[in-house]
């Protein structure tokens, strides 16, 4: 099962604040531990919503909204993309988070990746192409 960490954004990485020294340390470190578990597929840090933008869709309409967005609570500052035997592993795993993240404060959403075949309504035909897909992406 593929697991999505998301790292909440905050005042700080709103802001655009770097982080220091120790907390790219600490971080490359967790990643590192992931990797040689043989479980970290992706990670990444983001910009601040600022350098970003939004695409509304209502009905045929398109409105592109940019950033920066407000309620930095609602937003991501990055993402590691996991896959593990169950969401109890990926909890374990995240349990061991730098501490240093956040000052401490930092909050951590675990969402399992939705597969094409948990879905009854995915043909066999659908199922297929998106094998192949994940295949030539390498994320298969």
């Amino acid at each position: 099962m593929r697991f999505l960490i998301i790292r909440r954004a905050d005042e700080e990485t709103e802001a655009g604040v770097p982080g220091s020294e120790e907390m790219f340390t600490a971080m490359t470190r967790y990643n590192e531990e992931l990797a040689k578990a043989g479980v970290l597929l992706d990670g990444a840090g983001l910009q601040p919503s600022s350098k970003g933008a939004k695409v509304r869709f209502s009905g045929s309409r398109r409105t592109v909204i940019d950033g920066p967005f407000t309620e930095a609570k609602e937003l991501i500052a990055g993402y590691t993309i996991i896959e593990v035997d169950s969401l109890a592993d990926a909890i374990e795993l995240v349990k061991k988070w730098p501490k240093v993240d956040g000052h401490g404060n930092a909050t951590i959403e675990i969402r399992r990746v939705a597969e094409i075949e948990d879905f009854d309504t995915a043909s066999p035909e659908v199922i297929e192409i998106d094998r192949r897909i994940r295949e030539q992406t390498g994320k298969g």
